[in-house]
């Protein structure tokens, strides 16, 4: 019996505004090539690296929301090995002592609880980038040096959709906590997969796979590594223990290098920074106080105030969009607003539409001013126009009929027009009814009150 097992290694590129042990600017997207460098991070002789506090601060804040433990005492290491994109030919990281120690994540999947473990959350800097261009390599500098943290899983992850599910909850937590962008596709936040396959409860022997930057490749290169697992033991060959990368045009995972003999990377204790006591060096209450109310507290949260569980993983996924909803449903009715918001608006909606007039709008539904339908057409003018709905309604003539003597003679109309579908309801299809109801909104134009129609055609049927 085959079994999956996937562990993830985690980059998360914090957006501290200086990089990691030196004063450069670390915003490098869109900035000239090696135009943000110091001799720091260029690797120069006889400089020496200062610790960015504020990077270790959210080091700390990220394993406080994980449930890390926050180490006692820390320090940061050398890992050697070379690489055109690496200007010191060595890397500052941490080995055996890192920030954080253990942590988890529990996910929601198919409705079922799921809890991954982490093994560690530690810190190092970034290096430079590579640029292809033809036959030659030009080496870009402008990130070397940006505060990396790494979070490595315990290989608990079970297939190719739970580590999406996995990635994408750990996106929305490091948004929440403000610490870093989390944008894949900007390499803001980047992951190699370790997968093996497990026979009888024999252990695999893992690959590696690399270049993935988006959820989409990480399903995609993750299913097909698995299948070509499986297929490679069912022929009866060995797995290679590899480093592999993904293309996404081929839709494959191919050889790289050999990783049968471990890389020695001779790590020593990096000499030119002093260790650390993090729980005495940092105010723990403080940062733990200062963390906000995440997304798994607030689904629940949601489903309390009524909403359905899909409505509430949409919301509180997005941090951009939850805060938006909860302006809004304070004022409103929760569930309304939900459906309006996802449905209606999402999160290029919410640019253009701000929460007090989502606010007026909503209760212009509330209280049948307009019907649905012509919300739809009203929120679209709101967006693009940025007017208040009862300004468009009050110009556009949109107000809703909702007087019983008003449809009466629309209703006796559309029924005497339709003996057909009544001789049909007669018999028992009472689905028809929602026929007449279409008909009385399409000669009202939409703004007549679908419950008073409903009421209306129902009595007339008696």
């Amino acid at each position: 019996m085959y079994k999956t097992v996937i562990g993830l290694e985690i980059h998360v590129q914090l957006k501290t505004q200086s990089k990691m042990f030196c004063g450069c600017d670390n915003s490098a997207e869109g900035k000239e090539p090696n135009s943000l460098t110091c001799p720091v991070c260029l690797g120069l002789p006889g400089v020496l690296p200062v610790a960015n506090r504020q990077a270790i601060e959210w080091t700390i804040k990220t394993g406080l929301a994980l449930s890390s433990k926050v180490a006692d005492f820390s320090k940061f290491d050398r890992k050697h090995y070379f690489y055109p994109d690496l200007p010191k030919g060595y890397q500052i990281s941490q080995y055996d002592l890192p920030f954080c120690v253990g942590g988890e994540i529990t996910l929601d999947i198919n409705n079922e609880k799921k809890t991954i473990h982490l093994t560690r959350i530690h810190l190092e800097e970034d290096a430079g980038k590579l640029i292809h261009a033809g036959e030659d390599s030009l080496v870009d500098l402008n990130r070397a040096g940006t505060p990396l943290m790494e979070i490595v899983t315990e290989p608990e992850i079970s297939s190719a959709a739970e580590a999406k599910v996995f990635m994408q909850e750990l996106r929305s937590i490091l948004r929440y906590l403000d610490v870093s962008d989390a944008d894949m596709e900007k390499g803001h936040l980047r992951c190699d997969a370790n997968i093996s396959i497990a026979v009888d409860d024999n252990l695999g022997t893992p690959t590696e796979i690399k270049n993935i930057n988006s959820f989409r490749m990480l399903e995609r290169a993750l299913s097909y590594e698995e299948k070509r697992q499986i297929k490679e033991l069912e022929a009866g060959n060995k797995i290679i223990k590899e480093t592999r990368g993904w293309d996404d045009i081929k839709g494959i995972t191919y050889s790289q290098r050999s990783k049968e003999v471990a890389q020695d990377y001779r790590y020593f204790p990096e000499p030119d920074l002093p260790p650390l006591e993090p729980r005495k060096a940092f105010d723990i209450d403080k940062i733990q106080a200062e963390i906000p109310e995440l997304p798994a507290a607030k689904r629940e949260r949601y489903q309390k105030m009524g909403l359905a569980r899909q409505d509430a993983e949409i919301l509180a996924i997005d941090k951009t969009l939850t805060e938006y909803f909860e302006k809004v449903a304070a004022a409103t009715e929760p569930r309304l607003a939900a459906s309006w918001i996802i449905n209606e608006l999402k999160t290029d909606g919410i640019m253009t539409i701000v929460p007090e007039n989502m606010i007026e709008f909503l209760k212009l539904i509330e209280t049948n001013v307009i019907s649905g339908k012509i919300g739809k057409e009203v929120l679209g003018i709101m967006g693009a126009t940025g007017k208040t709905g009862s300004v468009i309604i009050e110009e556009k003539g949109y107000k809703q009929i909702g007087g019983e003597e008003e449809l009466s003679e629309i209703v006796d109309k559309i029924i005497a027009d339709n003996p057909s579908v009544i001789a049909s309801i007669k018999v028992g299809k009472t689905e028809a009814i929602g026929f007449l109801v279409g008909q009385v909104m399409k000669e009202t134009k939409g703004q007549a009150n679908p419950n008073i129609v409903n009421k209306l055609i129902k009595e007339r049927l008696k």
